[in-house]
């Protein structure tokens, strides 16, 4: 192609324009636009995509490898180092996949979401609770698909989720209008948000919270996860001792192939509303744990989780230096 007038060829000129475009755009709109570009793909697509992320993850000795490599270490002593190693990069590829499930789960229409769902294990229980007028608690740990299994939930009852806001406002009225086209509230962890939470347990209703976060602040407590004690949220025995809701642990199992997934809901240990909230923080742990150990390649095992522990311990992510 012949050269324009000030030397620079179309292309180059074209090329320009874009990333000026893209500069002009704010960082919620280049998200949100990115999300919904990634919503076109089909399911088999977004998955194939994630695996891909995981591996280059993998490959370029990430902190995300880093960091999954250490959880294992901490999780799983009994596994040999190969054993673990294989783990860590199935866990990348599947945490790869999760993230580029989530635009599908924002952008499709609700019924396609809820049409990959190929199995329901451990419904009963949801029966069990609503045949008694009781609040129904969900905790959803980081496993497998989240973003489906709040949809599924929140296409079925009236439900209130606790989420942290994003720091980029735009983004954050995105994600509360795609996450409540079923009518799903999000309610932030202020005292107002867990107010409403309450109010909704207490009246039979539906509230779902992530519960395997490294909580901030006081009024927390230590307890056991695989094995190492790491600061826990004491909220979830405070929700059930307000309400008396029945607390489930669910996750969405991906299936091979990206033939769909599989909602599992179980039961949680006993003790997980005591009073104390070392009991209480022990059982809800070893809740997520038993999960967790259904399939553990398809946990999040890139998240921190073990950063919090009683001063004066070793740091598992700081070699050298312990926690304060």
């Amino acid at each position: 192609m012949p050269p324009t007038s000030d030397g620079d060829s179309f292309p180059t000129s074209c090329l320009l324009l874009i990333v000026l475009l893209i500069m002009a755009l704010s960082k919620a709109t280049f998200l949100i636009t990115a999300l919904r570009l990634a919503g076109k793909l089909p399911l088999r697509g977004a998955q194939l995509i994630g695996r891909f992320l995981g591996m280059v993850g993998w490959l370029f000795k990430t902190e995300s490898r880093k960091t999954t490599s250490t959880n294992l270490e901490i999780c799983f002593p009994e596994y040999t180092e190969e054993q673990r190693q294989r783990m860590a990069r199935s866990s990348l590829r599947h945490t790869g996949q999760t993230m580029m499930e989530i635009p599908l789960m924002w952008e499709w229409p609700v019924e396609k979401c809820l049409g990959l769902i190929r199995e329901i294990d451990g419904e009963e229980l949801l029966a069990e609770a609503k045949q008694g007028g009781r609040g129904l608690l969900l905790l959803a740990p980081h496993l497998g698909n989240w973003e489906l299994t709040g949809l599924y939930f929140s296409s079925r009852y009236r439900m209130a989720a606790l989420y942290s806001p994003p720091h980029i406002k735009e983004f954050e009225d995105y994600m509360i209008r795609v996450r409540g086209r079923m009518g799903s509230e999000l309610v932030r962890g202020d005292r107002r948000g867990l107010a409403r939470l309450i109010s909704l347990l207490r009246e039979g209703e539906v509230a779902g919270i992530l519960p395997d976060q490294s909580p901030r602040g006081k009024g927390n407590a230590y307890a056991p996860f695989f094995g190492m004690e790491v600061r826990t949220m004491t909220l979830v025995s405070k929700l059930l001792q307000k309400s008396g809701a029945k607390p489930v642990v669910t996750y969405a199992q991906r299936l091979k192939d990206g033939q769909g997934f599989r909602l599992v809901i179980r039961e949680c240990e006993p003790g997980i509303a005591d009073p104390d909230p070392v009991v209480a923080t022990t059982a809800l742990n070893k809740s997520i744990e038993n999960v967790v150990r259904e399939v553990p390649e398809q946990y999040q095992w890139e998240y921190k989780r073990f950063r919090h522990r009683p001063t004066g311990l070793p740091h598992p992510y700081k070699p050298g230096r312990v926690c304060k």
